[in-house]
């Protein structure tokens, strides 16, 4: 894929998320997509497959006072790194994601938060 091409899934991607669509964003993701969270400490886990990630996502996206925004983005080759700060109700975090495209798709979404 492309930069651009790259940056349009991104921000396609990111777009459903703060629209709470998960059915849109599983459709931007590869079958045997894996996700890995950011919690529990230390190391997140790990979740593979379709249904699994469905799963993992569908709190997020159920909290409709939830919404990502977007700090930074880079896109190359195969990757997308994006920083960005997530807010709910009275709280916030910042953190990273580190992802991998293929097939015009996320097939890997690693996150990662400071604190």
């Amino acid at each position: 894929m492309s930069e651009q091409e790259l940056k349009a899934l991104a921000d396609e991607f990111g777009q459903a998320w703060n629209d709470h669509d998960l059915d849109r964003a599983m459709g931007l993701v590869t079958d045997d997509c894996v996700f890995e969270s950011t919690g529990p400490a230390p190391d997140g886990e790990r979740h593979a497959g379709r249904e699994a990630v469905r799963t993992a996502w569908k709190a997020i996206f159920d909290d409709t006072q939830s919404h990502f925004d977007t700090e930074d983005l880079v896109c190359a080759g195969d990757r997308i790194v994006t920083t960005w700060t997530y807010s709910w109700g009275d709280g916030h975090i910042r953190g990273v994601d580190v992802m991998r495209a293929r097939d015009g798709r996320i097939a890997e979404k690693f996150s990662y938060v400071k604190g």
